[in-house]
């Protein structure tokens, strides 16, 4: 009798525990370093933050054993806590990684808990760096693999970032395949988030729940919990209920030689990564043409379905903006800057603000790539210009380099306040793979 295919939990499984530290590439190892500082350094800026603070309150009296560093504060929580907290944090200001095609943020589910799990085992730091990649590995091709996923309203970083999370879990805790594979199971079920509650704090704990609950579904999986062999691709599934239909081969094509991970990109402006190209052309017109928010008449941005889908939005606070063309817009020419105090409350609401986004008006342009758009500005005497990004700085064909990333932790931690050793943390990071341990960089971490 003929053996039935693999699912794909069972294919994942196998794939997360075949790989050891040594099998790992340069190429990846430095990749993964640029990431874990990239999202450590967006929840260093908001350590005191309402958000953070508010959830650290609900958490800590439930909190068990205090093993886990809460990234820029002196509390320490469980693992799971810890996760959670960590990565709400590293997504709250939405200046995190994205996975452009997905639209994933593929750090925030995954390095919290793999942190969490390595602080209280003693991994070593290429352990760590072996899990957070074969994680993101993980979650970006499932969300490849589900075919109108997002556009059903799901939140594509929690739902498959709980995969993720549970696959660099087993990683961490040197699961074979089969123990894997049911920690993908269990995860499956754990699967939520909403696109609707994006412009809320909603948002962040879906993303906080995939973290807790991908380790949550590994530490079950360790004490002899399964899920069904076809949990992810089954009639009554994960993909078939969150999605249209799901492509096996985005999932197993290559498995292990091509890296979606590589596709990473890192960002400028703490915004959705398709309104990046947005602020690009807004701050070029600005330079090249001097322009002043009094000359201006009007500003059109031109760009395809998703980001009208994502930025044509009435601004009623802050979390709007950030998924606003229409503030986006506004920042980059009011300002001559898109950074974390454009998109505060006090700024968003302001009436220089309130007049210039009444100014823009987004089309649809079909022809324009992912990730693009024109931007139209006409003056009060009836000139017009015009400036095309095709590129958003950023992004896999304008990277962010290793020393932008550095400036920007190094921003974000001074936004912050919590006066963590800086130096220390980002010096650790680069040379995480020589570490026996992560203790030196939690301590880095931790509030002065």
């Amino acid at each position: 009798m003929p053996q039935s295919a693999p699912s794909c939990s069972q294919i994942l499984g196998e794939f997360v525990a075949s790989f050891a530290p040594q099998d790992l590439s340069e190429e990846l190892r430095h990749e993964a370093k640029r990431s874990i500082l990239n999202v450590i350094g967006c929840a260093l800026a908001v350590p005191n933050d309402p958000a953070v603070n508010a959830a650290l309150q609900v958490m800590q009296p439930f909190s068990g054993t205090p093993t886990a560093t809460v990234f820029g504060r002196v509390e320490r929580l469980d693992m799971m806590a810890a996760s959670f907290i960590n990565a709400m944090a590293g997504n709250l200001l939405d200046f995190d990684d994205t996975h452009l095609r997905t639209v994933i943020h593929p750090s925030a589910p995954v390095a919290p808990p793999v942190l969490a799990l390595a602080e209280k085992h003693g991994s070593r730091g290429d352990q760590v760096l072996l899990a957070f990649v074969l994680g993101a590995e993980v979650e970006c091709r499932l969300g490849n693999a589900v075919a109108g996923h997002y556009a059903r309203g799901w939140h594509i970083t929690a739902t498959c970032g709980v995969f993720g999370a549970a696959a660099a879990a087993a990683s961490v805790l040197s699961f074979n395949a089969q123990m894997t594979s049911n920690a993908l199971g269990v995860a499956s079920s754990q699967s939520a988030g909403l696109v609707e509650n994006l412009p809320s704090a909603a948002k962040n704990v879906g993303v906080g729940n995939a973290a807790r609950n991908g380790l949550l579904a590994a530490l079950l999986a360790e004490r002899g919990y399964s899920g069904a062999p076809a949990a992810i691709e089954g009639v009554r599934g994960w993909a078939r209920a969150a999605g249209d239909e799901l492509s096996l081969d985005e999932i197993s094509g290559e498995l292990g030689q091509r890296w979606e991970f590589l596709r990473n990109t890192y960002k400028p402006y703490p915004c959705g990564i398709v309104m990046h190209s947005v602020i690009d052309a807004c701050l070029a017109l600005r330079d090249e043409h001097s322009l002043q928010p009094q000359q201006i008449q009007s500003v059109v941005v031109r760009g395809d379905d998703l980001l009208l889908a994502r930025g044509d939005r009435v601004v009623n606070n802050e979390r709007d903006a950030k998924v606003s063309i229409h503030h986006c817009a506004a920042a980059a020419l009011l300002w001559g800057r898109a950074g974390i105090a454009e998109f505060a409350a006090d700024k968003v609401m302001c009436s220089e603000a309130l007049a210039m986004r009444a100014k823009v008006q987004a089309q649809r342009e079909p022809d324009l790539p992912s990730g693009a758009c024109e931007v139209i500005v006409r003056t009060n005497n009836d000139t017009e210009y015009r400036r095309t990004v095709l590129h958003a700085h950023g992004s896999i064909e304008a990277p962010l380099s290793d020393a932008q990333l550095e400036a920007k932790f190094r921003d974000n931690a001074r936004l912050g306040g919590s006066g963590c050793d800086v130096d220390a943390a980002i010096g650790t990071l680069w040379e995480l793979d020589g570490e026996r341990d992560v203790s030196r960089l939690m301590r880095a971490l931790t509030a002065r």
